[in-house]
Formats: C-alpha cells, structure tokens, sequence
C-alpha cells in the first residue's frame, strides 16, 4: 500500500492489533511477549504474529541487554521500540511562537528550534507557509540516518484536514495549501490538524497512562482559547472543523471594563497589560492574577456542567502563570460548577512543551492507528 499526500490525522488509538501491541510496547518498554498478551487481551499465537510483523518492519527490537533471566528455560527477550531507524517531523505555528521538531516514534524530541511568529506576519502567505517548510525539511535532513515517516502540522485558526488548506488570521493566511507544501518539502505523508485537538491528542497518545474509555475535556488558554473533547480514545473532530470558546461570555473583573465580556478578550499578554495600566500595578500583581485564575476556573466549570467529562487536563500560560499554580483556578472551578461530583483539574503532562508534543502527535498519529500500514507504505 503507498500512502502520499495529505491526510487527515485520526488522533485516536488504532483499533487493530498491531496498533495495540505497539502501543503496549511503547507504554511497557521493555516489555515481553507474556506482558503484551496481558497487556493488550489479544491470545499469545496474536501477539507473536504481531511481535514477528513489528520486527520485521523495524518498530520494534529485541532487547537481550536487559534480560533478567536466571532461571532455567529459554529466556523471554524484552521488546522496546527501535529508537534509531524511524523518525517524524513536526511543526506548531502558535501565535507568538512557532516551533519545529523531530521526534522518534516513541514521541521522544530528538531535537527542535523555535522562530517568533511575528517574523512569518512581515512574509506574504505563500513565502511564509514556504520558509517553514523549507526549515522543517532541512531539520529533517539533519537526520539522514532515520527514515522519516510522516509529518505533521498544528496550528490555531480554520484547519481542513483533507486537504491540508489552513486560515490563520494572525498572519493573515488564507487557504493557504500548508499541507500539500509540507509533502512537496519533505516527501512524506503529511498530516495537518487544529492546535488545540492536537494537544489533547499528544495527552491521548503519548502520555505514559493510557485511557481509553470514558471522556476528557482538554482546554488551553494562553495568547488563544480553544476546547477539545476526548472519547473513548479518540479525540472529537467535527466535520466541519473545531468549534471555538472564544466568544464564551464571562465576568472579567478587572481584566476589562465591560462587565460582561467575551473569554478571548481578557486572556493572554495584551489583557493582562491594559488591565494593570488601568489599576498603575505590575502586570504579576495579584488582583490581576487572581482575576485570570477566576475567569479561568468559571469558564472551565460552565464548559464542564455542559459535557461532564470524566477528566479535565488544562495546558497554556494562561493557567499555569499565577504564583499559587492551579489552586486559584480549581477553588473557582469548585465554586462554580453545578455538578455535585468533584473533580479535579489536573495540568497537561507535557509542560511548557506542549506545543511541540501536539505537532508529533499529529504526525504519529497515522503511525500509531496504522503502523504496519505505514511503515509498508
């Protein structure tokens, strides 16, 4: 099977049994063969199928360096995930900062570099969406030794993911073919998703706990707002593109003069910096702060009371800046929810890296659903 072009990233776990068994490989590494079988709940004649189809096609490797054995008996060889022969390329076009990575297929960073976004704005749309890729491509080159299997895209703004054509109105981007750029620069499928659906995929697909079934509302907050819902191990995307939070009206406080007013208007630099203009304090004083983790914590608990998601994972500056991290913003939550079931607000596991995890999600995310697929096409 040869696959080419673009193609809409799944963000969800692969539903075949090699997709299992690599992921348990991924998550339980070093892993034996008995662990998989009890890992994954396929029968040990499957899981060897599967183990002989992974090696050959160089996802996984047999592992006699970490045997443990001692006993009497064959030994079982552990299996980890060739960490050397595959790699994807990926790139996240946030708004004030755009970054680039290469990653192994565990979802390791081999290596990244970050540009400002405003340089892209002084480009017109097809030079800019042209220089990125030709920065991608050349990272990508720098690892020769590696095949690249795929590459992703993740962005804020109007994603079609069958085509590859995005809308970012920061840098003024219409239609711009980002997609079938990426494939003409590297040679590779590529993959082109919405930033915030691509977050709560990297939580999905390459945290170290896996969660298959039930809900999870992913909501991030920085420069931008945005939401995506999670279920049954697969990230939601609409048909017609990501929806938004950002006219969700909200109470600001002293984030704006309004008394009422749209979420997007009183999160990030520029809100935070008029407001403290207008009080004469520092943009880190705590009535502003405090005001942001209550905007947050409100805003999070009405979304909540409308999905009541099994889990809720936050991510973005907007969330993680007040002095006492998350508490402000749970004890808001707390007071404003509806629902009489707690539930804890728990922060992105990649950190202040997010971004960066969300674009190697979205290149894994066709290697993981279909890895044998992949690597044969």
């Amino acid at each position: 099977m040869t696959i080419a072009g673009v193609v809409a990233a799944p963000l969800r776990f692969g539903s075949g049994p090699a997709a299992a068994v690599l992921n348990a490989v991924r998550i339980s590494a070093p892993a034996t063969r008995d662990r998989l079988v009890a890992d994954t709940g396929l029968s040990a004649a499957t899981v060897n199928r599967q183990v002989n189809a992974l090696l050959e096609a160089g996802l996984v490797i047999e592992r006699p360096d970490l045997l443990g054995h001692s006993g009497v008996g064959r030994p079982k060889l552990p299996l980890t995930l060739d960490p050397d022969r595959f790699c994807v390329a990926g790139m996240h076009i946030g708004a004030r900062r755009t970054a680039l990575v290469i990653a192994d297929v565990g979802g390791r960073t081999l290596y990244s570099h970050a540009i400002r976004t405003k340089e892209l704005a002084n480009a017109d749309a097809a030079s800019a969406v042209d220089r990125l890729c030709e920065l991608l491509a050349e990272l990508a080159g720098r690892f020769s030794g590696r095949r690249v299997l795929w590459a992703g895209a993740a962005l804020g703004g109007v994603v079609d993911d069958a085509t590859g054509l995005v809308d970012h109105t920061i840098l003024r981007w219409h239609r711009q073919p980002l997609g079938e750029r990426l494939h003409a620069a590297l040679g590779v499928p590529v993959s082109v998703a919405e930033h915030v659906q691509a977050m709560a995929a990297a939580e999905l697909l390459l945290a170290s706990t896996v969660q298959r079934s039930g809900s999870s509302l992913f909501f991030y907050a920085r420069e931008t707002v945005g939401m995506a819902l999670i279920i049954d191990g697969e990230v939601h995307q609409p048909a017609h593109g990501a929806g938004t939070i950002a006219g969700l009206r909200v109470e600001p406080g002293v984030l704006a003069v309004e008394p009422v007013a749209p979420l997007q208007s009183v999160i990030g630099t520029a809100a935070v910096k008029a407001a403290a203009a207008r009080l004469d304090v520092d943009e880190s004083a705590g009535v502003v702060a405090d005001d942001r983790a209550r905007v947050l914590g409100e805003a999070v608990a009405m979304m909540r009371d409308v999905l009541n998601p099994d889990a809720i994972t936050v991510a973005g500056d907007a969330f993680s800046a007040h002095p006492h991290g998350l508490a402000p913003v749970q004890a808001a939550f707390d007071a404003a929810s509806l629902l009489p079931r707690p539930l804890e607000i728990v922060p992105t596991c990649f950190g202040v890296h997010v971004p960066e995890a969300a674009a190697v999600a979205v290149a894994l995310s066709a290697v993981y659903a279909d890895p044998l697929g992949v690597v044969g096409g």
